[in-house]
């Protein structure tokens, strides 16, 4: 018997992915409106709702949960599952779990600017939101902050690539390539490690270019500034390149020399991952205290530097460069790691193996919980943000008087 999944967000385009590769499992993606960078981010083929209104999004998933056995959420789907009373699986990439909404002025440990500024009716809500789910998944470095909160928890390092998108297969960007050409699409910002990697260029002695899409952090003022300050300031090895659409970016990867990934997080991301599918050595920042675990078995990565100081990313940037026999090496431990982490059929596999299994737990997609409380979610949910949207006019309108 085939499941049938109902996904709602899908950040990364994750289980756009796993639903090329499940053979047990019918997964249908619901999405929120495109705008910002999911413009570009997105993949072309999502259904999405027609609107941000919550009660709106919430009457959308009760008319059509009954075509589903199982639901999986990501991001601000969470809430959508809990106030639509759905048995559901949350899968967590970062933010949404190192910074979460039910803890008060919850804010990433780069940052001082607190990321959530809810009230005490929000926050219970969200805490209510995260213990409705029957599972809470994450990966890599993502799960140290979500075993902190849960004990439904359970770690999955498979990061799937669309290997149907990602290949060397793919035809290289038609430019001209005036000097050795690093590729760099992720945002310009302090999790990205941007701040390091603007430090180590001035320690490089070798002569290369770092193609840098023109995207940077902007959620709080403090991200905003940050990221801002940053793109002012460009190394004179940097050059911007307008945002990418998600089926560009395979011919960016064949067209560059090599990759500049996350230096600040000790963990790869799929920038990574995408980019040595397509044969292209990368440099990212590996904390050795952050286990990888593959076929139940702990394995190392690969990815360098171990320690992400400017003057040793500089000292690797530059013998990628000059060094032919150096970037082959690398490339070739990347690639043997990549292909084991990234395989989209054994994510595939595992996600219909635990779909079976929450299905034979549960034998509706629905909690069935009833009417009232479904009702008075709603009505929690409706009140702490008119609450919130108080408080929020309220400083406006003292700073306008200020």
């Amino acid at each position: 018997m085939v499941l049938n999944i109902l996904v709602i967000c899908d950040v990364g385009n994750y289980f756009k992915t796993v639903s090329k590769f499940v053979k047990k499992s019918k997964i249908h993606i619901i999405n929120f409106p495109k705008d910002g960078a999911g413009i570009y981010t997105y993949d072309e083929d999502y259904e999405l709702f027609e609107n941000y209104k919550v009660r709106d999004q919430v009457e959308k998933i009760n008319q059509i949960k009954k075509k589903f056995d199982l639901a999986v959420v990501m991001g601000a789907g969470e809430r959508i599952a809990y106030l639509a009373d759905l048995n559901f699986i949350s899968y967590y990439v970062g933010r949404d779990i190192d910074a979460p909404r039910f803890i008060k002025n919850s804010k990433e440990i780069w940052y001082n600017e607190p990321l959530h500024k809810l009230n005490f009716l929000e926050r219970r809500f969200y805490k209510k939101t995260f213990e409705f789910a029957i599972a809470h998944i994450a990966p890599t470095w993502v799960f140290e902050h979500l075993k902190q909160y849960s004990g439904k928890n359970i770690k999955m390092d498979l990061k799937p690539i669309d290997s149907t998108l990602f290949s060397e297969n793919s035809k290289p960007l038609i430019k001209k390539k005036e000097k050795f050409s690093f590729f760099c699409p992720q945002r310009m910002g302090i999790p990205k490690g941007t701040d390091i990697l603007w430090e180590a260029l001035k320690f490089c002695k070798s002569d290369f270019e770092i193609l840098q899409v023109d995207w940077r952090d902007n959620g709080t003022k403090e991200e905003n500034l940050t990221s801002l300050r940053l793109r002012e300031n460009l190394p004179h090895q940097v050059k911007l390149i307008p945002m990418i659409k998600r089926k560009e970016m395979p011919s960016y990867y064949q067209w560059c020399d090599a990759v500049i990934g996350n230096l600040r997080i000790g963990s790869f991301e799929y920038v990574e991952l995408e980019a040595v599918i397509s044969k292209k050595a990368v440099i990212n920042f590996t904390n050795e205290s952050i286990k990888i675990v593959f076929n139940g078995e702990e394995i190392d990565s690969p990815f360098i530097p171990k320690k992400n100081d400017p003057k040793t990313i500089a000292q690797i940037i530059d013998k990628i460069v000059l060094s032919n026999q150096f970037r082959e090496d690398l490339f070739e431990k990347e690639y043997k790691f990549v292909k084991n982490i990234s395989n989209p059929e054994k994510a595939g596999e595992w996600w219909d193996s635990l779909f079976e299994k929450e299905a034979k737990s549960h034998s509706s997609i629905s909690k069935k919980s009833s009417k009232i409380s479904q009702k008075f979610r709603m009505l929690n949910f409706l009140i702490a943000n008119r609450l919130y949207y108080k408080k929020l006019k309220r400083i406006i309108h003292d700073k306008r008087d200020t």
